[in-house]
């Protein structure tokens, strides 16, 4: 039996259907984290509480650099999300790019931006 090179494009459009469904909702996890760190959508007292209560505003801080990270992971989440797309319309999707090998789908449903098998990425560590 000669082995497969790509997925079908049935198995291909079964992808692309998970990966927006992800990327719908990392879109809108981006947006509430971006909101959040410009005060968008605030009803908060942030600007107009006074500025003395140093540990509040430590904290503060310190949640808005959490956030900013958050966001930050989130958008390059979304970048690889759209790179898995790009690669379902050039019907390379789901090879790995150190064996030339398909990736399992059990690890594509799982990780949809995966582009290395598992045997690929455990060589990497």
């Amino acid at each position: 039996m000669e082995e497969r090179t790509r997925y079908s494009d049935a198995e291909l459009d079964e992808f692309r259907q998970i990966i927006n469904e992800k990327l719908e909702k990392a879109q809108k996890d981006y947006e509430m984290l971006r909101n959040g760190l410009t005060n968008l959508d605030g009803n908060d007292v942030m600007d107009t509480s006074p500025t003395f209560k140093v540990l509040e505003e430590g904290a503060s801080t310190l949640t808005k650099e959490e956030s900013g990270r958050l966001a930050q992971r989130q958008m390059k989440f979304i970048q690889h999300l759209q790179a898995a797309l790009v690669r379902i319309e050039n019907k390379t999707y789901g090879v790995c790019r150190e064996t030339g090998k398909l990736i399992p789908k059990e690890r594509l449903r799982a990780v949809p931006h995966a582009t290395l098998s598992i045997e690929a990425k455990n060589l990497k560590k």
